[in-house]
């Protein structure tokens, strides 16, 4: 028996989940310089609330990340600073200090670029994503197919670098106490609360530095982000923060080794802290959000299970490629007793066949941690040492079904070369690139136990701080599909120009973050009797169409 792989010559095309036709320049993410006239402002009060100074802690997405990095236009549209344009209605000043990054494009946050210590002679810097044509077609149609793109700065080219030492633009040059945002893209909770997020000295993120706090920190190696924030002087603060602490679990695909869940009761003693911090001042109230079900975002449902394309000479060549395998599997079924499988393990081993179909979607081959692993029964098959060593990679694999969650930025790799096959066709893909059913279940009830603690913080403290139900506004929008807001129609998808979510599929766009902004308004008014107008979504821009 011989095990022989082949390395497929596919084409792995990702489409999004909407096809569109028209092709025009880059759409700026800045309003429209001569807006209608709003006169929504005339009759707003401020309630019991004094908006003298609105301060404001989270993470990426009040920090203003869209299409996948932190770039000026993103920052210049982030929730808090549409936030504090509304609450210049009731006495908020116009001035809204946030630590600018300056930088056109940004800094890929999904892409894999590391910190670089020496950006001489690397490749360049690969910045915010864009829809994109190329030479990507849709399998189904044949139609062009636009693809979330990392935009890449020249060469030599240097304002995104998250580094001083060669780019000391990076640095916030301004002090903390003039500061209004002190949100931090990709942040957990714990982060938050540690001096180390921000020192230089020790530039290590696997415990807990990022050079995203560590260029406005007020004294970087000893100061905190809720430190900094609770010292800023806040009259009225947002707190959006612990949406990390499971989202970037789930966006390495459930990998703790990547980023580790965080327990429940970590949760609610980080959040109670924080919280504790920024009610310092007596005289300060608060609004606090919940976080939402990640799994309806664009970025976990635009990748099927079943997304690769094959013909029938790939068909072909995986069949035959794969036999010994199959051959291997059922030899152990036929060998169940003497080999001491059970009923179950046998069953299982029945689900781990490969099937390979002439069509557009054929599932993808993952490595499941959670499978019984067949090595040791593979050794009791007494084969020759060079059709052992085949199956060695296979076992513990299987291919995706309707109940696993595909990351969008797995459709990446799907298809390209790995180290002895294509990936997730004759090579399985790792834990890292698909969210399987039991972590998609630790995830959600993570979520649940965040935002239990999170009412529980607000039912404690009912005269200083209200709760944003986040989660029910999205909810609700992705059950209706659509909604139509100052005459504008949103879906909770990327397509332009209706979808509220940014290129990456997580973030927000502009209109996106416009109108989750209205459900932390609507939470405020009604709580602290004011009257601030909510945001209108027609002043706001949404993703743009691709461009060639």
């Amino acid at each position: 028996m011989t095990m022989k792989t082949n390395k497929l010559k596919i084409i792995f095309l990702l489409p999004l989940i909407f096809a569109v036709s028209c092709v025009q320049e880059v759409i700026t993410l800045t309003p429209p310089e001569e807006p209608p006239v709003d006169t929504s402002c005339d009759d707003a009060v401020a309630g019991s609330l004094d908006f003298t100074k609105f301060v404001a802690v989270g993470n990426s997405f009040v920090a203003g990340v869209q299409a996948g990095a932190l770039f000026t236009d993103g920052q210049d549209n982030s929730l808090a600073a549409i936030l504090n344009k509304q609450f210049e209605c009731v006495g908020a000043p116009a001035t809204f200090n946030q630590p600018t990054i300056d930088a056109s494009l940004g800094w890929n946050l999904f892409a894999e670029q590391p910190f670089l210590t020496d950006p001489t002679g690397l490749s360049p810097i690969l910045g915010r994503l864009l829809l994109q044509y190329g030479d990507n077609t849709d399998c189904e149609t044949g139609e062009p197919s636009p693809i979330p793109t990392p935009q890449a700065y020249g060469a030599g080219e240097l304002e995104a670098l998250p580094d001083p030492t060669f780019n000391p633009g990076f640095i916030y040059t301004g002090t903390n106490s003039e500061l209004n945002n002190f949100s931090v893209p990709a942040i957990t909770l714990g982060q938050s609360l540690i001096p180390g997020t921000g020192d230089w000295t020790n530039p290590d993120p696997t415990v807990g530095f990022t050079p995203f706090y560590a260029r406005f920190a007020s004294a970087p190696g000893t100061s905190t982000i809720i430190g900094d924030a609770a010292a800023a002087g806040g009259t009225f603060f947002m707190f959006w923060l612990g949406l990390d602490d499971f989202f970037l679990y789930a966006a390495f695909g459930g990998d703790p080794m990547l980023a580790p869940l965080n327990s429940s009761g970590a949760f609610a003693g980080q959040y109670g802290a924080a919280i504790a911090a920024m009610l310092t001042d007596p005289d300060t109230e608060g609004v606090i959000g919940n976080f939402p079900d990640i799994f309806v975002m664009p970025h976990f449902t635009a990748v099927t299970y079943d997304p690769i394309p094959l013909e029938q000479t790939d068909v072909d060549g995986l069949n035959a490629g794969f036999g010994g395998y199959h051959d291997a599997l059922d030899a152990l079924i036929a060998n169940q007793a003497a080999f001491g499988l059970t009923a179950e393990q046998v069953a299982e081993i029945n689900t781990r066949r490969l099937t390979f179909t002439v069509s557009c979607n054929n599932k993808i081959m993952l490595i499941d941690e959670t499978l019984t692993d067949l090595g040791p029964y593979f050794d009791l098959l007494g084969l020759a040492p060079a059709d052992r060593a085949g199956l060695a990679p296979y076992e513990q694999i299987r291919q995706t079904t309707a109940d696993d969650v595909i990351p969008l930025s797995t459709g990446s790799i799907l298809g390209e070369d790995g180290s002895f096959g294509v990936l997730g066709v004759s090579e399985p893909v790792s834990d890292q690139y698909v969210i399987i059913p039991s972590e998609k279940d630790e995830i959600n009830a993570a979520r649940d136990a965040f935002n239990a603690t999170i009412k529980l913080t607000a039912d404690d403290n009912p005269t200083r701080l209200v709760l944003a139900d986040v989660s029910g506004a999205l909810a609700t929008l992705v059950t209706n599909q659509a909604d139509v807001i100052n005459g504008i129609t949103i879906t909770p998808n990327i397509d332009p120009p209706t979808g509220i979510y940014s290129e990456d599929g997580v973030h927000f766009n502009t209109r996106g973050y416009a109108f989750i902004s209205r459900t932390f308004i609507s939470a405020i008014n009604d709580k602290f009797g004011s009257t601030i107008p909510e945001t209108n979504l027609s002043l706001y821009q949404a993703t743009a169409l691709p461009i060639d």
